[in-house]
């Protein structure tokens, strides 16, 4: 199964209501081609790293897609965010392989910190200070 995250940025100045409707249009254009909508994160309106057409702020949006085949419409998702002006920035990222890579790299066993059976090689913050004669 493969698992993929999108993200777009919409002009602030485009409405909720269309913001919304815009986010239906491509949750339909992907479920269509067999690929689920595994969640929808909105993340209102947030500044920019950068401003874009000099705009500071933009309205986030992220959708979690995953595709039992393999096969799904994003291509056609982003060709047309890219003809969308309303739309200043997309990504879209596959984490299936992400995930595979983490699980990897976890050991096996659980992981032994430093001995402490070894000798002080602290500062001996318990002992008492010798007296001077």
């Amino acid at each position: 199964m493969r698992t993929y995250e999108l993200m777009f940025v919409v002009d602030p100045r485009v409405s909720d209501e269309d913001v919304v409707t815009m986010t239906q249009d491509y949750k339909n254009m992907i479920t269509t081609s067999g690929a689920q909508i595994t969640s929808e994160e909105n993340w209102g309106r947030r500044k920019l790293a950068y401003p874009i057409d000099k705009l500071n702020e933009g309205k986030y949006v992220l959708l979690y897609v995953s595709s039992e085949t393999g096969k799904s419409s994003l291509p056609e998702v982003e060709h047309r965010m890219r003809q969308n002006d309303k739309i200043l920035r997309y990504l879209t990222v596959r984490t299936d392989e992400d995930l595979k890579r983490a699980a990897r790299r976890q050991p096996s066993g659980p992981r032994t910190g430093p001995s402490s059976a070894g000798p002080d090689t602290g500062d001996g913050g318990d002992a008492e200070p010798e007296e001077e004669v």
